[in-house]
């Protein structure tokens, strides 16, 4: 009775073997398709159509004349204020010049100026919330009491103020605009830095005899910094409608330059008359902003 237990116990653990093995094997099988199955059910159409805005934002500035055929600076003449049409798509403005190319032409300034702007807040707010966080003590309470002034002032009551001391332009707007996030990335970062330093692993990195160089190269900075990443991303679109904004005041690129903002200002004076001048540039800058923040969106939702 003995060796027949054993067997039967021997064949019964053969065959739950052979069972498992099959669902595994089966499993393998219908992975692929699972796999694609699963992959087309979690794309969302809202995160799709904002990489797909991005994309053509990206190309704008990168190939305008791939897009259009039309001058952004040079008129044609008595084609002033026309309506869109076959030939001129999203029409004209005062000057005569195609809205369409203008806008297309303007996506380079506004994205270089937005990614200027957010380079800025990411490479120096990181830098002093690192530094912050890692230092304690007295250091970190002198970073952070700038970090509040900086937080008390109106971003962009600062960043016009830089604007002027800097001169008017779109890279001093940028400029302006990256000086006034440096504060919130800085707080970011160094909140992240106070939190991941407080962990375990953190703890038993230095107890095993790691150098605080090394623990912060190889453990707290790549766990840090994806929050970071993610409020760059966030950050992006408040960079190109806080440029906007400048240049609808006034304080970014000077004209004929393309510009957004500067174009929903140039066209205020004829919304009467001709609407698209502001229209269409407004809804353009809606767009990709909305764009940005669903894909920062998307950001965070992975991290977590």
């Amino acid at each position: 009775m003995t060796g027949q237990n054993m067997i039967g116990r021997s064949l019964l653990r053969d065959g739950t073997d052979i069972s498992k093995s099959a669902s595994s094997s089966g499993s393998r099988d219908i992975a692929p398709g699972a796999r694609r199955l699963r992959f087309i059910g979690s794309i969302q159409p809202g995160l799709a159509l904002s990489w797909f805005v991005m994309a053509v934002v990206v190309l704008w500035a990168l190939f305008p004349q791939w897009f259009t055929g039309y001058s952004p600076t040079v008129g044609v003449a008595r084609q002033q204020l026309r309506a869109p049409s076959a030939e001129h798509w999203l029409g004209t403005d005062a000057l005569g010049r195609d809205l369409l190319a203008r806008i297309i032409y303007g996506a380079g300034n506004s994205l270089s100026g937005a990614f200027v702007a957010v380079g800025v807040g990411l490479v120096v707010g990181t830098t002093l919330g690192i530094v912050a966080g890692s230092a304690r003590g007295r250091i970190d309470g002198a970073i952070m009491r700038c970090v509040d002034v900086l937080l008390s002032i109106p971003q962009l009551l600062l960043s016009l103020s830089i604007v002027i001391l800097l001169g008017f332009g779109i890279l001093n707007a940028a400029i302006a605009v990256g000086v006034t996030s440096i504060a919130s990335f800085a707080r970011l970062a160094r909140s992240e830095v106070v939190r991941v330093r407080a962990s375990d692993y953190v703890e038993a990195a230095f107890g095993s005899g790691g150098t605080f160089s090394r623990v912060l190269l190889r453990h707290i900075l790549p766990n840090s910094l994806t929050s970071v990443i993610a409020f760059a991303a966030l950050q992006l679109g408040w960079a190109i409608l806080t440029i906007s904004t400048l240049g609808f005041l006034g304080y970014g690129a000077p004209p004929p330059t393309p510009e957004w903002g500067l174009l929903i200002a140039e066209g205020r004076n004829y919304i009467a008359r001709a609407w698209w001048l502001t229209t269409v540039p407004g809804i353009v800058v809606i767009l990709v902003v909305l764009s940005a923040n669903r894909i920062s969106q998307s950001f965070g939702k992975a991290k977590a």
